[in-house]
């Protein structure tokens, strides 16, 4: 299993499993930029038919171009805040709507495998009732290598 991301809605707990994960350190215009993406299965198998997770059944949260001091991010925690002149966070909701993430708190770390994760913390607008309240998710992921199967011909 690649993660899960958590959103803690006041009527129920949300949980999306992690597809997808990338993540690197970029060196562009003499600094160190971070990239992380997660992408969320569409699977609904988990989730009941009433649930608010089923009219949003995949998402995917990014950072790009957010400058850090070092390519070395293991055993760092990562503060982002968006601001109107600079933005570095996107959600994709995989529809027509728009939400955004607040208070982004990351902590990259390496697992009892030796692989590299993170535990994101945060808050998302309320896309699933529309609410004007923000509200908090944990995402926790490894940054694992995917075996592809090529196969025999």
């Amino acid at each position: 299993m690649k993660g899960i991301l958590k959103i803690y809605h006041p009527e129920e707990t949300l949980k999306y499993n992690i597809r997808n994960t990338y993540c690197k350190a970029v060196y562009s215009n003499q600094q160190h930029l971070l990239e992380v993406e997660i992408i969320t299965d569409d699977s609904l198998d988990h989730v009941d038919d009433d649930s608010l997770q089923y009219n949003f059944p995949q998402l995917s949260l990014e950072i790009f171009d957010f400058p850090i001091e070092s390519k070395e991010i293991e055993g760092k925690v990562i503060r982002i805040n968006d601001s109107e002149e600079e933005t570095y966070t996107e959600v994709d909701l995989f529809d027509d709507d728009d939400a955004f993430i607040y208070d982004n708190e990351l902590q990259f770390e390496k697992n009892e495998e030796g692989e590299l994760q993170v535990i994101w913390k945060g808050t998302i607008d309320d896309f699933y009732t529309g609410s004007d309240t923000p509200i908090p998710f944990r995402l926790k992921c490894e940054f694992t290598q995917d075996d592809i199967d090529v196969g025999e011909e």
